[in-house]
């Protein structure tokens, strides 16, 4: 009997599996890649397009001039954004319940209302305030409430700090508080703790969200117009679309700058993510591997063990 089941165990062939094969996938995939090749086919011979007008603007030099201008307007407000923000979200879990209130109605006004609407109330501000009284003297804000490129950078940068407060206080928050109680416990300032406590542990879910938010200020400022200023990328290619009588191909310019800029700062965000991100992993050395299985009894099945020079 013994002989007759192991002769029948030698016999039994291995299970050869087949995928399951999914012929929807492929007709929706080739349908979709048909759609998408009759649409570039059909603009690239449409001459309403103007890829003459196109090409000849692609790299002008005032659109490049432009570009920096949108740069600069992006790396300002995303800036003082910032700042502002990591105030406001301290405000936000202040134990002082003026600050929390102050903060909280900020949030809500600057999160409640478009921002086309709060940078046309910017660009109206110099028929607001003429002068700034302070009792013992009086300062001119003619000059200052003249400066269209200014005014945009306030006018972009209280903005995205109401949404830049919840992503940092979302990040601290994060943190468990027994690391705060500990590096307290070991008799570390307020602002110590948080510099080498809190900080490196909340950058890895503040970062994400902030390179979003960086990427999405590059396309606000697109509506910096309504300050009004226009000497940045999307207002500079209207001017110019304006004089020829020709919008089409003075939006596909500006559309590709934008792609490009967008483009270098996603690939940016990679990195910067990825250098956060060190430090976690599965790999496990043969020490870290038998303090686990001791702890647990097993060591987990996701795990891979590599020896002390980090060659697995």
């Amino acid at each position: 009997m013994s002989q007759n089941s192991s002769s029948a165990r030698a016999t039994v062939q291995p299970i050869k599996a087949h995928p399951v094969r999914h012929p929807g996938r492929w007709i929706a995939a080739t349908v979709v890649l048909a759609l998408a090749a009759l649409f570039v086919i059909s603009a690239v011979n449409n001459e309403n397009y103007g890829w003459d007008v196109y090409r000849q603007y692609l790299f002008d030099t005032r659109i490049a001039t432009a570009a920096l201008h949108t740069l600069a307007l992006t790396v300002l407000s995303m800036l003082i954004g910032v700042i502002l923000g990591a105030i406001l979200a301290i405000m936000r879990m202040s134990p002082n319940p003026v600050l929390r209130a102050v903060a909280w109605v900020y949030l809500w006004i600057f999160r409640g209302t478009p921002v086309y609407v709060q940078l046309v109330f910017w660009g109206l501000m110099g028929s607001l305030y003429q002068t700034l009284n302070l009792g013992f003297t009086e300062i001119d804000l003619q000059g200052l409430l003249s400066n269209m490129f200014l005014l945009a950078v306030i006018g972009l940068a209280l903005n995205e700090a109401a949404y830049m407060a919840e992503i940092v206080r979302t990040g601290i928050q994060a943190v468990p508080v027994g690391q705060i109680e500990a590096s307290q416990a070991l008799g570390m300032s307020w602002w110590l703790t948080m510099r080498r406590t809190v900080l490196p542990q909340a950058m890895k879910i503040i970062i994400p969200p902030t390179g979003n938010e960086v990427i999405s200020m590059l396309k606000t400022t697109s509506l910096v117009v309504a300050v009004p200023y226009s000497l940045e990328l999307y207002g500079r290619s209207m001017d110019i679309a304006n004089a020829l009588f020709d919008p089409v191909p003075m939006l596909l310019v500006a559309a590709t700058w934008y792609l490009a800029v967008t483009s270098v700062l996603m690939v940016g965000q990679h990195y910067l993510e990825k250098y956060y991100d060190r430090g976690i992993t599965r790999e496990l050395t043969p020490k870290q591997l038998a303090a686990l299985t001791d702890a647990e009894g097993t060591a987990g099945g996701n795990v891979t063990v590599v020896d002390e020079r980090g060659t697995r």
